[in-house]
């Protein structure tokens, strides 16, 4: 089993959090018939929730964090038809940003303990 970074672990407790929100957003715009067109609101809505759920098997590859970001904004941009997603969204923009700034800095100090110990440890 390879190990996560916490920076990438926090992000997916973030996005699978929120896939369910977008789902339950998604029955909120169709019963409020937010759009003409209900093909529309659950092809986006149920889209956004599967992308949100299976994304974090991504996060650490190259991109991943920025389209995490990228992610965020959609959400938060849900509230154009749902507009309680514009608080609920800045919610989740928060725990994301500071997974990725708590998570940044819990892996650069790991990784300095590590080359630490490697080094003490080459010594004795």
């Amino acid at each position: 089993m390879r190990n996560r970074s916490t920076k990438s672990t926090l992000g997916s407790l973030v996005m699978v959090f929120q896939s369910v929100v977008v789902f339950f957003a998604t029955l909120v715009g169709f019963g409020l018939q937010v759009y003409p067109d209900p093909a529309v609101i659950w092809g986006v809505g149920l889209g956004l929730s599967v992308t949100l759920m299976i994304f974090p098997v991504f996060l650490g590859k190259p991109g991943s964090y920025l389209m995490g970001w990228i992610l965020q904004g959609v959400v938060v941009s849900l509230g154009l038809w749902v507009p309680l997603m514009y608080l609920l969204g800045a919610v989740f923009l928060g725990m994301w940003a500071w997974g990725m700034i708590a998570g940044g800095t819990i892996d650069k100090a790991r990784a300095a303990k590590n080359r630490l110990d490697s080094t003490e440890g080459g010594n004795e």
